[in-house]
């Protein structure tokens, strides 16, 4: 569960940000490069891989008693939405477990091609971060991939603040990113934990959907992690 930190004061050392393998292009008629990269994710994470348990009753929280991602991998737990699908296939190199919402076309505010309106949430692990880079990396990883997934796009920071998760120092960052060739603008959030004192992992999540709720409802999930 995430909760805001006892010591909420962190230095920030310069550290490089890192971007995930660039995943193929689908073969499909597409509103963007960017809204193509994050569909293919969406994609992608049909599939395969995690373990998944039952609850994770937290007094309060929006995701009480639902399923959970187990993801011993990269060493944290997440909540699933009701009208959320965990992975059934292959994921990119750079992440572990992911879940998925698409919103049907018939939806209300569901842009024409609904497969690129949805919603990914996704788990990678990485070495360790000492609790002083947590904030710099945190925030060059969220930059890093909102160029990856928009790289025309530019992208505003909104967020950014140390949180801790299951009494482990974090730090998350929240990006609105403009998409220059569609002219809109989508949710980035990623949440960067430090698992233990030899590792770290991040939950990346992505919201294609102009609706303000799909957009906190990506934010739910990232503060449902928990460390395993």
């Amino acid at each position: 569960m995430t909760t805001a930190p006892h010591h909420p004061g962190w230095s920030t050392p310069p550290a490089p940000g890192h971007l995930p393998p660039h995943p193929a292009a689908p073969r499909r008629v597409r509103r963007g490069r960017a809204a193509g990269a994050v569909a293919v994710l969406l994609v992608l994470a049909a599939g395969a891989g995690a373990t998944w348990w039952l609850t994770h009753d937290e007094d309060g929280s929006p995701l009480a008693g639902r399923p959970r991602v187990a993801d011993r991998a990269a060493g944290l737990s997440y909540g699933i939405p009701e009208g959320w699908k965990r992975n059934k296939g292959g994921l990119i190199d750079a992440f572990t477990s992911s879940i998925t919402q698409r919103r049907a076309k018939d939806a209300p505010g569901a842009v024409d091609h609904a497969e690129e309106d949805g919603s990914v949430v996704l788990a990678g692990r990485g070495g360790p971060v000492p609790p002083s880079a947590l904030r710099q990396r945190a925030e060059s990883a969220a930059r890093s991939n909102a160029e990856f997934f928009y790289p025309d796009g530019s992208s505003t920071l909104e967020e950014s603040r140390a949180v801790e998760v299951d009494d482990r120092p974090a730090h998350t960052v929240a990006l609105t990113v403009r998409d220059r060739e569609s002219g809109t603008d989508h949710h980035l959030r990623l949440t960067l934990v430090s698992v233990r004192d030899d590792r770290a992992a991040l939950l990346l999540g992505v919201s294609l959907s102009p609706e303000k709720a799909a957009r906190q409802e990506v934010d739910t999930v990232l503060e449902s992690a928990g460390v395993l």
